[in-house]
C-alpha cells in the first residue's frame, strides 16, 4: 500500500524542502515532492506531521551498546532489545563496535555479532538495524590505547585481519587502526580492498605517517582528539591530517565531556557540513541509572553522565539526538547541519547511502520525525512506525 508522509520541513538533507511529501512503497521511499508540484494521489494513505521536520533516521557508526545491552557480550536475542532503544532516540542504523578483547572472545563476539545482523537482514521489525561492525581494536597504539586493555592489543598483520573478518563472515564494515603500527599499512590496504571503512585513530602517528595511512586506503578518523597525538604547532601529527586533509571525513563525540564546545567547533569549522560526522561512542549504560557496567572486557563506572575506567573515559552514555541538539547549541549550526552530520556524512563515509542518510526515491524508508528544537518525536523504519 503507498502512504504519503507530509511535514512542514523535510531535508533531504543535502536540501530543504518546505511543505513536502514522501511516498513510500513496500518499504522504500518512490517520490519526494513539494505541495506545489503535484497534488496527492486520491488512492493514497496520508499521514500528516504538520510543522514537524521529517529527517532520515540516524545512522551511529560507532557504538558499544544502550539499554543494559553490551554489542560484545549480549546474545543475538538481546540485539532487538538495544534496536528498540536506539530508534526512540532516532537512530534507524547503527555499527555494533568492538574493543580490544581476548582473541578467541573477541571472533566469538563477532559471530554472534554477525548472527544479529544477518537475521535482522531476514526479519522485518521496526527497530534500529545492526548494519555492519566496527572493529575498534585490536589494531592499536599502546600509548594512545585509552581504556582498551593493553594484554589485549596486537600488531597488525593480514592473517589476524582476515582471522576476525571470517569470524564475521565479512560483516565487518569499518575499522579503526594505528597506522603508525608495523604492519598497519598493508592491513589497510587489505582491508579498504575489501570495502572497509578504514578509520585512523588510538593513534600516535605523526603526520606523515597518517598521510601514508590515506595513501594506503584510510579514509576516515576515530572520536578526534580523543586518543590521538595532541595538535602541536610545529608537530602536527596525526590531527595535523585528519583537519586539513579534505578526502578524510572523520568523527566527534559532542557529549560536552569528550571535547569542549570550542573544540568542537574548531572541528566542525575544519571539517565542514559535508565530511563532519557525529558518534556517540555509547555503552550499555546508556539509558540506564548510575553504577558499574561492562564494556566487553572492561569494567565501566557511570556517575552524573561520566564513563570512567581507572581514571579514563571509557566510551559515553550520549543518544545521537542529544548529539544533534548539542551540536546546535555547541556552534552556529543549523538543525539540518547537525542532521546531515548524523545520516548523510555517515553513510558516505561507511558506503551505506543505498538504504541510510538519505531521503531520495530508492532509499529504503528509515527517516526520523523531529521538532523545531531536535526532539524526536517518532522513528519509521522501512516505512513502519517503531513503538516505544
Amino acid at each position: 500500500m503507498k502512504t504519503i508522509f507530509a511535514a512542514q520541513h523535510v531535508y533531504t538533507p543535502s536540501e530543504e524542502l518546505e511543505n513536502a511529501f514522501i511516498s513510500v512503497e513496500d518499504g522504500r521511499i518512490s517520490r519526494v515532492w513539494q505541495q506545489e508540484e503535484a497534488e496527492i494521489p486520491a488512492d493514497a494513505k496520508v499521514v500528516n506531521f504538520g510543522d514537524a521536520v521529517l529527517a532520515p533516521g540516524f545512522l551511529d557508526i560507532h557504538i558499544h551498546g544502550g539499554a543494559g545491552v553490551d554489542a560484545m557480550r549480549a546474545p543475538a536475542s538481546e540485539m532487538p532489545r538495544l534496536g528498540k532503544f536506539l530508534a526512540s532516540h532516532g537512530v534507524t542504523g547503527y555499527f555494533p563496535t568492538t574493543v580490544a578483547a581476548p582473541m578467541d572472545a573477541t571472533c566469538a563476539a563477532l559471530e554472534r555479532l554477525a548472527d544479529a545482523i544477518e537475521s535482522e537482514q531476514n526479519g522485518h521489525p521496526a527497530t534500529a538495524k545492526a548494519v555492519g561492525i566496527h572493529l575498534e581494536g585490536p589494531f592499536l597504539s599502546h600509548k594512545r590505547r585509552g581504556v582498551h586493555p593493553p594484554e589485549n592489543l596486537v600488531a597488525p598483520t593480514v592473517a589476524i585481519f582476515d582471522r576476525l573478518w571470517q569470524a564475521a563472515r565479512g560483516q565487518v564494515r569499518m575499522m579503526t587502526i594505528a597506522p603508525e603500527l608495523p604492519g598497519a599499512l598493508e592491513v589497510i590496504a587489505e582491508a579498504a580492498r575489501r570495502k572497509v571503512c578504514v578509520s585512523i585513530g588510538h593513534s600516535d602517528a605523526e603526520m606523515p605517517i597518517a598521510q601514508q595511512a590515506v595513501r594506503a586506503g584510510a579514509r576516515h578518523a576515530t572520536h578526534t582528539f580523543n586518543a590521538m597525538r595532541p595538535l602541536d604547532h610545529r608537530d602536527p601529527g596525526i590531527l595535523g591530517e585528519v583537519l586539513t586533509d579534505n578526502t578524510l571525513s572523520a568523527d566527534i563525540v559532542a557529549d560536552g565531556i569528550h571535547l569542549s564546545p570550542a573544540v568542537v567547533q574548531i572541528f566542525l569549522r575544519a571539517k565542514g557540513t559535508e565530511r563532519a560526522v557525529l558518534i556517540t561512542d555509547a555503552i550499555s549504560a546508556t539509558g540506564m541509572p548510575d553504577g558499574q557496567y561492562q564494556l566487553g572486557p572492561i569494567e565501566v563506572e557511570v556517575k552524573d553522565g561520566r564513563c570512567t575506567s581507572g581514571g579514563s573515559l571509557a566510551g559515553s552514555v550520549l543518544t545521537m539526538d542529544r548529539a544533534v541538539r548539542n551540536v546546535t547549541q555547541f556552534s552556529n549550526w543549523t538543525l539540518r547541519d547537525a542532521v546531515r552530520a548524523a545520516t548523510l556524512n555517515a553513510a558516505r563515509a561507511v558506503g551505506t547511502m543505498k538504504d541510510y542518510g538519505t531521503l531520495v526515491p530508492g532509499a529504503r524508508a528509515n527517516f526520523v520525525v523531529l521538532n523545531s528544537n531536535g526532539e524526536v518525536l517518532k522513528a519509521f523504519v522501512g516505512g513502519r512506525e517503531s513503538q516505544p
